[in-house]
């Protein structure tokens, strides 16, 4: 198999300290994978065997919990890097990782990981820097669980889709990937039924269009309102 160019990942926020020579050495030591809609790139609980970044498609990360819940994680958008359960001191996967569209991403050997963040300082400084934002985001989504009502939670989690993933269409600003009710339950931390009320109230008052697999935003300035409301959950709720 010919080695990739490292065209294919200059452009990449992971990347973006490192000169030419450590691009064709990245790419050098990368196999290109497609992904098929719905297939799995790695299984919670797997042996990791590599890590990734994602050249094109979609994906969601998903864990279930002891008790057999599932709760969306964190959605992969293109250039993202993911899979990388070395840097978490773990030997397996924590969490599956999904297509939710036909996708394409490069994945390295995990055995090369102490090596090539040793060799490549810039890219070990932008990768701990993303892990900073993830560990932060995370803490956010904690916290509105812990303090905010269903609608401003939904609200938030809406907002942030919109900001990793929006584009602009006639009617609004389109989550531009396929995304169910459900997915938005699990991750802003709530039930089908609730997400599906708030939706629907959000549809009649011409906040969002909600179709299968499809949200968008018609009224973006009137949805951040809603999200920096922060009403409290009451007490014993």
């Amino acid at each position: 198999m010919p080695a990739l160019h490292r065209s294919l990942i200059q452009g990449l926020p992971v990347f973006s300290s490192m000169d030419d020579a450590e691009l064709d050495d990245a790419a050098s030591r990368a196999t290109a994978l497609r992904i098929p809609k719905g297939s799995a790139v790695f299984e919670q609980g797997e042996t990791a065997q590599a890590f990734y970044v994602l050249l094109n498609g979609r994906l969601k990360v998903v864990k279930v919990t002891p008790d057999g819940q599932q709760v969306v994680i964190r959605f992969v958008a293109p250039g993202d890097i993911y899979g990388i359960a070395k840097a978490l001191d773990r030997p397996d996967y924590p969490a599956t990782a999904t297509a939710l569209v036909d996708s394409v991403t490069l994945a390295w050997d995990m055995a090369i990981w102490d090596d090539f963040m040793e060799r490549h300082p810039g890219f070990a400084r932008n990768v701990m820097q993303m892990m900073g934002q993830r560990i932060q985001e995370a803490h956010t989504r904690l916290k509105e669980m812990a303090t905010q009502d269903v609608e401003h939670r939904v609200a938030h989690a809406v907002l942030r889709l919109v900001s990793q993933s929006g584009r602009k269409v006639e009617e609004g600003v389109l989550v531009d990937f396929p995304i169910t009710r459900q997915e938005i339950a699990e991750v802003s931390g709530t039930t089908l039924h609730s997400v599906s009320r708030v939706l629907s109230a959000w549809e009649n008052a011409g906040l969002v269009v909600v179709g299968r697999k499809k949200v968008i935003v018609c009224d973006l300035e009137r949805l951040s309102r809603i999200a920096e409301e922060s009403v409290a959950v009451p007490r014993g709720s």
